[in-house]
């Protein structure tokens, strides 16, 4: 185990693609055991974390360090404002199927 840590030490690149695979793997075990009752609040939550990205993606973006790193930030921009936009259509349109109807309760008196 120690060594393999030591390897991943040594190369940058070699250490962010195992933790980008790990955290896919584990987003993924999480997900799937959300029952369908959760997942408009877990929707809102999700959504602050993509606005964090989103931020973290216009910061990188906005560095002139590499022209690689800028393409890669102008992409985070951009897939992580679809999801966020995304994710507040599809909440807004979850939580408009609990409104009561105010022409079924004004039709509805005795």
């Amino acid at each position: 185990m120690i060594l393999h840590l030591a390897l991943l030490s040594q190369s940058p690149a070699l250490l962010y693609l195992f933790i980008f695979v790990l955290a896919a793997f584990i987003g993924f075990e999480v997900i799937t055991k959300v029952p369908a009752t959760l997942h408009t609040p877990l929707m809102s939550g999700s959504n602050a974390i993509s606005g964090i990205v989103l931020v973290g993606a216009i910061l990188v973006a906005g560095q002139d360090e590499t022209t690689f790193g800028t393409l890669l930030g102008l992409l985070g921009v951009f897939f992580a404002t679809i999801n966020v936009v995304g994710g507040f259509v599809v909440t807004d349109r979850m939580l408009r199927m609990f409104k009561k109807d105010k022409r079924s309760e004004k039709g509805g008196g005795a």
